[in-house]
């Protein structure tokens, strides 16, 4: 962004994606790009429909980090020289499919850091660290769409939080259509696809909250 009104295209990804289609192709050519985060002396992107993360320099060049299954990385977040992603999961997004995995620029796979196995809820779509280096998670909620790229049903989304042991506990709940967050301080703020903005206040465990 130049100004207020003025910007400045640095690089094409709809045209990039044309251009590199995955293997089996989809149906829209140019992807769906989803989540973007800085990383190194570029940024990276998930492409929901095309699964793949793709990093991008300032300069408009355009790589593939990562190509996966049908398994719809959405949100990202970054620590060092690690790439975190969450996935919705395939069609139709059950719980034990929405994942967090963590990668690194140069690997070929991927390792499952948790899931939403046990909890009633599924779709991620975001992951953020909190205070204390916490990983947080956005679950969209319980999907039961009647087609690909539905939203979850209203009211079912949670935020969720990482436990040592590799699973997640629930910050909040009854969440209605969440799709991204960011952790300010010790807060929590969520936006939803009602186009609204909400407040979680004091989400991080002592000493940073209680």
């Amino acid at each position: 962004m130049d100004g207020s009104n003025s910007y400045t295209i640095i690089a094409d990804i709809g045209a990039w994606s044309i251009a590199h289609p995955p293997v089996p192709a989809f149906f829209v050519p140019t992807g769906f790009q989803f989540a973007i985060e800085s990383y190194r002396d570029g940024f990276i992107v998930t492409d929901g429909h095309h699964n793949r993360v793709l990093y991008v320099t300032l300069d408009g060049q355009i790589n593939e980090v990562i190509a996966f299954e049908d398994v719809v990385p959405t949100g990202l977040a970054v620590r060092g020289n690690t790439i975190y992603v969450t996935q919705a999961g395939p069609i139709p997004h059950h719980p034990e499919n929405a994942k967090l995995m963590s990668l690194s620029q140069g690997s070929a796979t991927a390792t499952e850091v948790a899931s939403a196995a046990g909890l009633n809820v599924g779709l991620f779509v975001d992951v953020e660290f909190g205070l204390g280096s916490t990983l947080y998670t956005l679950a969209q909620g319980i999907w039961d769409g009647p087609f690909e790229g539905a939203p979850a049903l209203p009211n079912t989304g949670a935020l969720l939080k990482l436990q040592p042991n590799g699973t997640f506990s629930v910050i909040a709940d009854g969440l209605n259509l969440p799709t991204s967050v960011e952790l300010i301080g010790n807060n929590a703020y969520v936006v939803s696809l009602a186009g609204e903005v909400w407040e979680i206040d004091n989400v991080s465990p002592p000493p940073y909250g209680h």
